[in-house]
């Protein structure tokens, strides 16, 4: 199969061109530019160059790949985000969640693509008890002002990916190299550095997302005939107040601090406490089920001690 992926250098694209190398299926790889193209070549991708928020570029590069498949994982996310910026970090993000979303799958319709899968969130649903499965709302009562034009883009790209006939995979907190959980990545230099304190309790539960297991469910995707969206998580969500002293303890940092919420609203604002005080994890049944897929990293915990255990030492 022909498949042309969009993000094809970041966190999962990564990850995911020479998987599917591996497995067999030629890879077209989507970049802006020919400095981001050569390492997708010397992985044996084709390379498609264009720019998602060029809807005519766009459109002119996918008709020539004439992909099978495409595959949405564009995003723009700085390597250190400001939780009191988050809105405009995340500006561009959305543009390509809004606007490159509908470029892309118009152009996948208009080259014959048959399948169409994309990057959503699994971590945007409404605060509640339990693992959230698909059929729980996204969060749309009490969200923090710099969380509003995220969820906004996301809803766009899930309708976009709907009418389209396609799947929204939606992603956990995602780790694997290149992401904030790397042992370069910025959330680990702060823990490490003693500054993430558990706030207010440490009661939001994540859900992590190692970035081969998107890969996975990717590939399985491609060889199903799965629309909607399925959330592609771990087995085990966990609070902050649980994860976040493990984590400080496989990179041999210091204990986390425990801060009123209050007293960091000052120093994050509303959307770095909800992130650390309200967010709900989710539940991978259904997309065990429906695609017949099984994240490798079963547990947070394993995961970060397989990535994360000779960090201290490489620091």
């Amino acid at each position: 199969m022909r498949v042309l992926v969009a993000g094809a250098t970041g966190v999962v694209g990564g990850r995911l061109v020479p998987m599917l190398g591996a497995a067999g299926h030629d890879v077209i790889g989507l970049v802006r530019t020919e400095e981001s193209a050569r390492p997708l070549r010397e992985a044996g991708a084709e390379v498609a160059l264009a720019d998602a928020l060029d809807r005519d570029g766009l459109a002119r590069a996918v008709r020539e790949a004439r992909p099978d498949a495409v595959v949405n994982m564009l995003t723009a996310i700085p390597a250190e985000l400001n939780p009191r910026r988050l809105a405009a970090d995340f500006a561009l993000t959305n543009r390509l969640r809004t606007e490159g979303a509908r470029n892309l799958a118009d152009a996948a319709r208009a080259a014959g693509a048959g399948r169409l899968i994309a990057q959503g969130l699994a971590y945007a649903y409404q605060p509640g008890e339990g693992a959230a499965d698909e059929d729980a709302p996204l969060w749309e009562q009490g969200t923090p002002r710099q969380f509003d034009p995220v969820l906004g883009a996301l809803r766009e790209l899930e309708r976009t990916t709907a009418e389209a006939g396609g799947l929204v995979l939606r992603l956990g907190h995602l780790y694997g190299p290149g992401s904030v959980f790397a042992p370069d990545g910025s959330f680990v230099r702060q823990v490490r550095a003693g500054k993430v304190p558990v706030v207010g309790g440490g009661g939001a539960v994540f859900s992590f997302t190692h970035a081969d297991d998107v890969a996975t469910a990717v590939a399985a995707a491609l060889d199903r005939d799965v629309t909607g969206v399925l959330n592609i998580v771990d087995d085990e969500p966990a609070p902050v107040r649980e994860w976040l002293p493990e984590l400080a303890r496989i990179l041999d940092a210091p204990a986390p601090k425990r801060a009123p919420a209050a007293l960091a609203r000052l120093a994050v604002g509303g959307w770095g406490v909800a992130y650390m005080t309200r967010l709900r994890g989710a539940d991978n049944a259904r997309a065990r089920l429906r695609l017949n897929w099984r994240p490798r990293h079963t547990s947070w915990r394993d995961g970060f001690a397989a990535e994360l255990g000779g960090a201290s030492a490489a620091a």
